[in-house]
C-alpha cells in the first residue's frame, strides 16, 4: 500500500508526532494578550463599584450566623 503524501511539508517533533497548529491558534492568544496588556497600561479609566459589594454582605451575615 503506497504511502500518503501531502501537499505541504509539516515538521515532526523528535518522538514522530506531527506538530500543526491553525492559523488562529497562534492569533487569539495573541489577541487576548495584546488586550490585557492594553487593560494593564491604561487603568486610569478604571471605576470603583459603588454601594455595598455582595459578597462582602454575605461574609459578614456568615459570621453573625456562626457567632450565635
Amino acid at each position: 500500500m503506497p504511502t500518503p503524501t501531502h501537499t505541504r511539508p509539516h515538521r515532526r517533533a523528535a518522538d514522530g508526532v506531527e506538530i500543526r497548529l491553525p492559523w488562529w491558534a497562534v492569533a487569539l492568544p495573541a489577541v487576548a494578550f495584546a488586550a490585557l496588556l492594553l487593560m494593564i497600561l491604561s487603568p486610569g479609566q478604571a471605576r470603583a463599584a459603588t454601594g455595598d459589594p455582595a459578597l462582602g454582605q454575605l461574609i459578614e451575615h456568615t459570621l453573625q450566623l456562626l457567632s450565635r
